[in-house]
């Protein structure tokens, strides 16, 4: 019996995610890579690159937000 994996729709998207989202689920699928590589390695240096990359998308979906916020903010 095989498992069924349903994955969200994304339900709404703004022109300043637009170009941002593709980018965003390469690092997510580098995060889990890189925590594969560890678990079959045990080499601390995939945690450690998987953190940055963590980071990164953390600090880019903050600057995304606040770009949003401001676009709504001059279109008032």
């Amino acid at each position: 019996m095989s498992a069924v994996i349903a994955v969200a729709q994304r339900e709404w998207n703004t022109p300043v995610r637009e170009p941002w989202n593709g980018l965003i689920k390469q690092a997510l699928n580098a995060v889990d890579r890189h925590n594969v590589l560890y678990f079959d390695s045990r080499d601390p240096w995939h945690l450690s690159q998987a953190q940055v990359l963590r980071a990164y998308v953390a600090d880019l979906k903050v600057w995304i937000h606040q770009q949003e916020a401001e676009e709504c903010r001059n279109q008032k």
